[in-house]
């Protein structure tokens, strides 16, 4: 049998019309419709290193500054907190610890720039004289306050929104953040513990449960290190510092004047950060500091340093007459 298209053909000439074969027409395509994923609920257990960096904080449990990357601070972290869960302790993001960690809100959220962050920034004077006339130690950068709020990396906020002009951020800029809501603690403090060798300080409750866990940086020289059993003697938000040239004999002020003492204002680019925990040992205590980045990885002069973020925290565990014990 001759082919329909011929045969169309010749019924055309039949009846006397012009023929006009149109090319073959692809079929149309078929439009499926994928719906969105559900949205997510919560509770529900961390999937990634980032995810149980937000988690832990939350918890007390810091990381030092999240940025997604696994490290040994992180790994610090996860065994305090299986430890304080009767967990394996493997320091690892395992099946166990996952399960156990959770998230009770999405880890990420928006951060809205105000005309009030942007009008407190204010760059720090670099030397101690410079600083001793400032009325305040604010933050530098809108950068290094929206990191420091939300208990991050600057690099790490960097990627999260990475068409920001940081110099020139306006406000109403919306910015993705980690999202950071320490709850209360449940029971109050015990005792607060320091491991030099591992750099970590870490709070339990009477019962000796571990209720919170920091990374801390210790004196360079071991003299400077106070070991033993101590106790805090005063709680103090917002501190000023007193700068003392016989502690930087090498600065131009203690050069100038080695008797001339400085008094430095409150902020959190104040060289004891936003907390002061004095303890009994004359010119000793807990502090937060202006680089958190360093925490853990560079020493003091003879102070336990915490990143500014756990220093506040820590503050409304602290109390005058809670027992401090340091280790080696």
């Amino acid at each position: 049998m001759p082919p329909l298209r011929h045969l169309l053909t010749l019924l055309a000439l039949t009846l006397g019309l012009t023929a006009t074969l149109l090319p073959a027409q692809p079929a149309e395509p078929v439009v499926t419709f994928t719906p969105p994923p559900p949205p997510r609920a919560y509770p529900r257990p961390v999937e990634s290193i980032l995810e149980a960096q937000i988690a832990l904080a939350r918890l007390g449990f810091s990381s030092g500054p999240i940025d997604g990357v696994p490290g040994a601070q992180t790994a610090a972290a996860l065994l305090a907190f299986q430890q304080s869960r009767g967990l394996p302790p493997t320091s690892r993001l395992d099946p166990a610890t996952r399960s156990a960690l959770l998230l009770s809100i999405p880890p990420l959220t928006q951060f809205i720039v105000i005309p009030s962050h942007l009008a407190d920034l204010q760059p720090t004077g670099k030397t101690w004289l410079e600083k001793s006339a400032q009325p305040t130690l604010a933050h530098e950068t809108l950068l290094e306050l929206v990191a420091e709020r939300t208990h991050a990396s600057p690099r790490f906020i960097q990627s999260l929104n990475p068409s920001v002009n940081w110099d020139a951020a306006p406000p109403d800029t919306i910015l993705s953040v980690p999202a950071i809501d320490l709850a209360p603690f449940a029971t109050p403090a015990a005792r607060i513990e320091v491991r030099l060798a591992a750099h970590t300080l870490q709070v339990f409750d009477a019962a000796g449960t571990l209720l919170a866990h920091f990374p801390v940086s210790i004196a360079k020289k071991a003299e400077k290190r106070p070991v033993g059993e101590l106790r805090v003697t005063v709680v103090i938000a917002d501190p000023n510092y007193t700068f003392d040239p016989a502690n930087f004999p090498d600065s131009p002020e203690a050069k100038a004047d080695p008797a001339r003492k400085l008094i430095l204002a409150p902020g959190p680019n104040n060289p004891v950060g936003v907390a002061w925990i004095g303890i009994d040992r004359p010119g000793y205590g807990i502090h937060g500091t202006p680089a958190p980045e360093k925490i853990g990885r560079t020493e003091s002069i003879g102070c336990f340093r915490l990143a500014n973020w756990d220093a506040r925290t820590l503050l409304s565990l602290a109390w005058p007459g809670l027992p401090v014990t340091v280790v080696p």
